[in-house]
């Protein structure tokens, strides 16, 4: 998969783009997961700038109905999505309509799919980490979970601020989660519980916003990077 293709299809109904992402830290990149719905819609999960390219990429292949914002941390281009789009509805994280006053958001998630992807994806909040409430997807169709910055996947280090920044946070050259998440996991417990949750899903891929895909071995490698939650 070439970094900057304008859409990738990992398989069928299930594309990424990967993109820059500049922050203060440097430019650590960004990635959405498009899934394409039973009724040709498309799903956007965490998504990136909507310049025209990734426009008409999107456009070929279905019409954007679902703009989905899956924590408190990835929100940052859904008013641009939704300025292009005014049909499509808007799904954020818990937490993130008092922290975005300025979006109008359709629906809150939970762990209940709503009737717009029922029966095409499942779905998981995150418990135990507040700070983040990610909201962690599941394609049965791919086997593929999706997650945004519970786990990244540096396994090619990031150039300057960035690279140092990986260093510090321990994100470097490995699946997992770095010092951030781990200290937004407050309730162990519950975090556990969560895992717990997630592994009984039948994934092999996992996407992630930060790094690259895990194409294969991710509910092995899911288990392994989150031991430290204990049993």
């Amino acid at each position: 998969m070439r970094r900057m293709d304008v859409l990738t299809q990992l398989a069928p109904d299930l594309w990424v783009a990967t993109r820059p992402l500049r922050l203060v830290v440097g430019d650590i990149g960004t990635r959405m997961t498009v899934v394409r719905l039973t009724d040709g819609g498309l799903f956007l999960h965490s998504p990136v700038q909507p310049d025209p390219e990734t426009r008409q990429a999107l456009n070929a292949i279905g019409s954007v109905r679902c703009v989905v914002a899956p924590s408190k941390v990835h929100h940052f281009f859904a008013g641009h999505w939704l300025a292009a789009y005014p049909g499509a509805r808007l799904f954020g994280a818990p937490g993130l309509p008092e922290k975005r006053k300025d979006l109008a958001f359709h629906a809150v998630l939970d762990d209940h799919p709503p009737p717009d992807w029922q029966g095409t994806l499942e779905q998981h909040l995150f418990r135990g980490a507040p700070a983040l409430n990610e909201v962690v997807f599941f394609h049965p169709r791919s086997r593929t979970l999706m997650l945004t910055d519970l786990a990244f996947n540096m396994v090619r280090p990031p150039r300057g601020r960035a690279r140092l920044f990986c260093w510090l946070v321990g994100a470097g050259r490995r699946f997992g989660p770095h010092l951030f998440p781990r200290l937004a996991m407050r309730d162990r417990g519950a975090a556990r519980e969560s895992l717990r949750r997630i592994l009984d899903w039948d994934f092999d891929r996992v996407t992630v916003t930060h790094g690259e895909v895990l194409e294969t071995g991710g509910r092995q490698r899911m288990a392994e990077a989150f031991a430290f939650l204990g049993a």
